[in-house]
């Protein structure tokens, strides 16, 4: 069994305290690390046992704050706000993004040449546009993210570039059409993508509190498919990273 460390990691961008999170098997020391961009709820406990479960397969993982201040949301009426003050603003939320790879890649425990971007629902979004943008990381794991709210010029991404996104066949926020425009964007920047697709599945399907969800056409918790993302999840590490035994 892997021991395990963990430490808070305070970062800023302009006037925003940002209260990151470092787990590591204990000792570690530039190990291929997964920077975790949380869902639309903020980096609370969910986030952070994702998080321990990556690092007992021997990664480094950085916990992301993107709200800042350790915000986390606890109703679906609050996401609205908080997720309209990043599309609204695309130049900031890339930004904090890309500040959370720079101090994870500082961290004493990162393979600052062996990073992974790893993001559930808004994360997920937030992981391809990062890389989209032109981002520098190895690979890029978007599960169930939100294809309504991202760009499609992928010409400042970087080529060759490891690339897996995971969806429900019926989810609302990314649809067939929204699948095939990112597919050709994908395709055009010579991103080395696959797509898992899982039907009679919608939204936010990895996330426990989604099986209370009053709008389940919408968000719905699929325990069967959660369990097929992360599979796929740790199998897309182990390929990038077949020294790391965990995975």
């Amino acid at each position: 069994m892997v021991t395990l460390s963990q430490r808070d990691v305070e970062y800023r961008l302009g006037d925003t305290l940002m209260q990151g999170i470092l787990v590591a098997p204990e000792g570690a020391c530039e190990l291929p690390t997964v920077v975790l961009l949380h869902d639309a709820f903020g980096l609370g406990a969910d986030m952070i046992a994702i998080a321990e479960k990556i690092a007992a397969l021997g990664f480094s993982v950085f916990g992301a704050d993107v709200w800042g201040n350790r915000t986390t949301l606890k109703a679906q009426p609050e996401i609205g706000p908080y997720m309209g003050s990043m599309v609204g603003n695309r130049p900031e939320w890339i930004a904090r993004v890309a500040e959370a790879h720079r101090t994870a890649a500082a961290q004493p425990e990162v393979d600052a040449d062996s990073i992974v971007l790893l993001g559930y629902c808004f994360g997920g979004s937030s992981a391809l546009e990062f890389v989209r943008t032109g981002g520098q990381v190895r690979g890029v794991i978007a599960i169930h993210p939100g294809l309504h709210i991202l760009e499609f010029d992928w010409s400042a991404a970087n080529a060759g570039t490891a690339a897996l996104v995971s969806l429900g066949a019926i989810d609302p926020m990314a649809t067939s059409e929204q699948r095939a425009q990112l597919e050709r964007a994908l395709n055009g920047a010579d991103i080395h993508w696959e797509l898992t697709l899982y039907s009679h599945t919608v939204h936010a399907f990895t996330s426990v509190k989604a099986q209370f969800s009053p709008k389940p056409e919408l968000f719905n918790y699929h325990p069967r498919n959660a369990e097929r993302a992360w599979n796929a999840t740790t199998r897309f590490l182990g390929e990038l990273f077949p020294q790391t035994s965990g995975a």
